[in-house]
């Protein structure tokens, strides 16, 4: 049989009926209602299922004859490997459909984005994905993230910090939710993920037994790791900070230069980030102001900001820091945490003898005795000023 020539396929009409390519076996163009164009259709036998196939390779003349015959060889190539041409081509449509976990999480982010009144929740939300699971899993395609590879990611924060790693597996769950009721992936294998896991220890203990540094170890790790930091080194004065402060993590990282009063030296908290949601007043010993200017002009609103992405750091940072300078804490086998030092400022004023009321308004906690607290209004200030700056001599006593 003669081979198709250009000239004969620019002549087809519908009353011309189907031509034959002739050089590839199956191959033929079918007539379209314009005359001299058509689409081309490979017809064979699947070596799969047996049954008669119909591939179309496209329309005439913007696929050539001889890009026709060159599709329909190569198809015809893997027939003869008995492989299926349109299965093995939907198989590669449906993986470049399926989005990387990356890509998916920035989906369903910017899709709950507008349902959250909390736009720093937002933020947050992104933010520990970024943090604790792209680097991990962020380029695999949905239909290949196995529960093992959810295990792996969680693994070196399940145990270290407990209510982030929950945070983070929540957060995982949804992105594969998403990924499932758009089929992307036949199940969600965070479903799973609490076998292949060490179980986590219960909320009372991990509230009561953060490692802490033992008070007495402290001034010695202020002047070791603490003191000399370049001029863009957010981590080293917001630790230091957080230790004269004994404030949590979360509000010192999320701290903005408008709760700052330079004049009246005291930092105050506004209820909505405060753990007990009510108003926390914070006095500033000398050595906390000398920081806080230190950082001046580094962000417009956040007093620690990320150095390069200029949004609120998380709170691993301080936790990497605190294992790369190997933090001694009072529990074996484990390091201290940016929380433990919470536990080191309360130990301390029990050793020296200050009141215990002083000692748990510093530490902003809510008095548990409803009549005791129905009349003690005041929060102390002046007297927990005292008590803040004898912390900060003793922290700075080296």
């Amino acid at each position: 049989m003669a081979i198709l020539t250009d000239a004969k396929a620019r002549s087809i009409t519908l009353e011309s009926g189907v031509i034959a390519h002739g050089g590839v076996t199956g191959l033929t163009l079918h007539p379209s209602n314009t005359k001299g164009s058509g689409k081309w259709v490979l017809r064979y036998v699947s070596p799969v299922t047996q049954k008669r196939r119909n591939a179309g390779l496209g329309s005439y003349p913007e696929v050539s004859i001889s890009r026709a015959a060159k599709a329909a060889l190569e198809m015809r190539s893997q027939i003869e490997q008995g492989i299926d041409p349109l299965t093995e081509k939907a198989k590669i449509t449906k993986i470049q459909k399926t989005p990387s976990f990356e890509d998916a999480s920035r989906a369903l982010h910017a899709e709950l984005l507008p349902s959250w009144k909390n736009e720093k929740h937002g933020q947050q939300w992104i933010n520990t994905l970024e943090q604790y699971v792209f680097p991990q899993i962020g380029e695999m395609l949905l239909d290949q993230i196995q529960p093992r590879h959810i295990a792996d990611t969680l693994r070196p924060i399940w145990l270290e910090i407990p209510e982030t790693a929950g945070r983070v597996k929540q957060r995982i769950h949804a992105v594969m939710a998403w990924g499932w009721a758009h089929e992307y992936c036949p199940s969600n294998p965070v479903d799973v993920v609490q076998h292949l896991l060490p179980p986590q220890p219960n909320k009372s203990i991990r509230t009561t037994h953060q490692p802490a540094m033992h008070w007495e170890e402290i001034p010695n790790f202020i002047r070791e790791h603490l003191r000399e930091f370049e001029q863009y080194d957010v981590t080293r004065p917001m630790l230091e900070f957080l230790i004269l402060t004994a404030a949590r993590s979360g509000e010192v990282r999320g701290m903005t230069w408008s709760e700052v009063d330079f004049v009246k030296k005291i930092w105050t908290v506004p209820a909505e980030r405060m753990k007990a949601k009510i108003l926390h007043r914070v006095p500033l010993s000398e050595r906390g102001l000398e920081i806080l200017k230190s950082q001046v002009g580094l962000h417009k609103e956040l007093v620690f900001p990320s150095p390069r992405k200029q949004v609120e750091l998380s709170d691993m940072v301080l936790t990497s820091f605190l294992r790369r300078t190997k933090a001694k804490s009072d529990t074996p086998g484990r390091l201290a945490t940016a929380h433990g030092f919470r536990s080191s400022f309360r130990d301390w004023c029990s050793v020296k003898g200050y009141a215990r009321d002083l000692a748990e308004r510093s530490l902003a906690h809510t008095i548990q005795n409803r009549v005791e607290a129905a009349y003690h209004r005041t929060d102390l200030l002046d007297q927990r000023r005292v008590l803040m700056d004898a912390w900060e001599a003793f922290c700075c006593s080296i």
